[in-house]
């Protein structure tokens, strides 16, 4: 199954591997038909959406496959479309050797969108440390890298009297605005820490720097 924001297309086999539907559904008709449907095996490329069908459709005792992306690729024949994309999924998920990816549960993507969202704000972060530094040096005060020198440069730019006091107030509001994300992402941090005690698994370690995510054995 092909699955998008609105209509998705199915590719069904039969044991032989001969396709014995090719249909379009709007979201919406999706469950009806697989509550209607014997139980059997279905597969999907694996993304965000993925995992809620996954659990939809294996709650109704189907058998669900999530395959990554990169794997369905090579079994595209002819245009992309949605059809072919169907049917590289179907072909993708007969191979014996096919790996796939576990469905997760909606606290498993709960706590992975805790991580995206912290990866978000290391980004918006970084992005308003560069545009601080970039600022600073047309008045020719240059800083080094990284958010360890941010409160060094901005009281080297409230400290310098050839910077304009209107130039000097955006500075300061850019200083508060990475202060904010500071904030946000320490909150994060210690989220992810509740749910790692919550599910007793070895320890993450948090990079505030980089964002990385790493596990201590």
């Amino acid at each position: 199954m092909d699955t998008s924001k609105h209509v998705f297309t199915l590719h069904g086999i039969d044991e032989g591997e001969q396709p014995v539907l090719q249909r379009e559904f709007r979201r919406s008709q999706v469950e009806r038909f697989f509550e209607k449907l014997p139980a059997t095996e279905i597969a999907l490329e694996a993304c965000a959406g993925s995992h809620h069908w996954g659990r939809l459709l294996t709650g109704m005792g189907h058998w669900v496959k999530l395959i990554p992306p990169q794997y369905v690729k090579p079994f595209v024949k002819r245009g992309k479309n949605d059809r072919n994309d169907a049917a590289a999924i179907c072909e993708a998920a007969s191979r014996r050797t096919m790996r796939t990816v576990p469905v997760k549960t909606v606290d498993e993507q709960a706590a992975t969108t805790i991580l995206r969202h912290r990866a978000l704000l290391i980004s918006q972060r970084t992005q308003a440390i560069n545009a601080l530094r970039g600022h600073a040096t047309e008045f020719g005060i240059v800083a080094a890298k990284r958010e360890a020198h941010v409160k060094a440069l901005l009281a080297a730019v409230a400290s310098d009297a050839g910077v304009p006091q209107g130039a000097k107030a955006m500075f300061a509001r850019m200083g508060e605005h990475i202060g904010d994300l500071d904030a946000k992402l320490l909150e994060l941090d210690q989220d992810l820490r509740d749910v790692h005690k919550a599910n007793c698994e070895p320890a993450w370690t948090i990079d505030p720097c980089s964002g990385g995510i790493g596990v201590d054995n």
